[in-house]
C-alpha cells in the first residue's frame, strides 16, 4: 500500500518549503502512479536502466511528473541518463562532469545536477571526499554551458546514530553555504532519507529522499 500523503504531511509539518522526493526504486510503475494521484510529483531512481524501463520518456509522462537520478552514475550510461532524467543528483567526479557536458552538448540539452559530498567519510560511499574537491568541481562547471549546478547532495552515515548524522549534515550545510556564495543558481541542499530526514531538515535540508516509508519494503 502506497502512503505518500501521510509522509508528505509529516515532512510539510516539519518544513513547509522542503521538497519530498519519492524514491521508487524496485517498485512498479503502478505504485508510482498511486503516489502520483496522492500528490507526488518528484520521483527518485537509483539505476538508469530501471528508470528507463519504468518511466515514460520526457514529454510523455503525466503532467508535472519529474524523475531524478539519485544513484551512482557510470560514465558509460551518461547519455541514457541525460535522455531520461530531469535531474542528476549524484555527480561525484570531474570526469563525470565532463562526460555529462559532452553528452548534453551532443543532444542539444541542458542538465540540472547536484554534486554529491561524502560527508561521513565512509569508504563504501561515493561522493567528493573533501570540501576542496567539491569546490574545485563546482568551479569547473563554470566552463560547462550545458550543465546547471543546483546544489549539493549527501547521504548520512550508516546506522541511526543521530549525533553522527547531525555532524555530517551540519558539515554539508556549511559547504553548501560556501558554494552558494559563488553560484547564484545554487538553491538545493538534498539531505535525509526515511531514517534520518527529521535531523536533516533541522540541519537545513530543503529536499529529502524517502522510499520505504512511502512504498513499503522493497522486494
Amino acid at each position: 500500500m502506497t502512503d505518500y500523503k501521510s509522509v508528505y504531511d509529516a515532512v510539510h509539518a516539519a518544513s513547509e518549503e522542503a521538497v519530498l522526493v519519492a524514491v521508487s526504486k524496485f517498485h512498479p510503475y503502478e505504485a508510482v502512479l498511486e503516489a502520483y494521484f496522492q500528490g507526488a510529483r518528484v520521483f527518485g531512481e537509483n539505476r538508469v536502466q530501471e528508470m528507463r524501463e519504468k518511466f515514460p520518456p520526457k514529454g510523455e509522462r503525466p503532467e508535472g511528473m519529474k524523475v531524478y537520478l539519485i544513484g551512482q552514475l557510470q560514465r558509460n550510461k551518461v547519455r541514457k541518463a541525460v535522455e531520461w532524467a530531469d535531474r542528476i543528483e549524484s555527480v561525484d567526479s570531474l570526469p563525470l562532469i565532463s562526460k555529462i557536458e559532452a553528452e548534453c552538448s551532443s543532444l542539444g540539452v541542458q542538465m540540472d545536477i547536484l554534486l554529491e559530498f561524502n560527508s561521513s567519510g565512509e569508504e563504501q560511499k561515493s561522493g567528493f571526499r573533501s570540501e576542496e574537491e567539491l569546490l574545485a568541481a563546482a568551479a569547473a562547471i563554470k566552463d560547462c554551458p550545458h550543465i546547471r549546478l543546483l546544489g549539493i547532495m549527501t547521504i548520512g552515515p550508516l546506522g541511526s546514530d543521530d549525533e553522527r548524522n547531525r555532524k555530517a549534515f551540519s558539515r554539508t550545510r556549511k559547504l553548501y553555504d560556501e558554494v552558494r556564495k559563488q553560484f547564484p543558481s545554487v538553491s538545493v541542499l538534498s539531505m535525509g532519507m526515511s531514517s534520518d530526514w527529521r535531523t536533516a531538515l533541522e540541519c537545513g535540508s530543503d529536499e529529502v529522499r524517502i522510499g520505504t516509508a512511502i512504498f513499503g519494503e522493497r522486494k
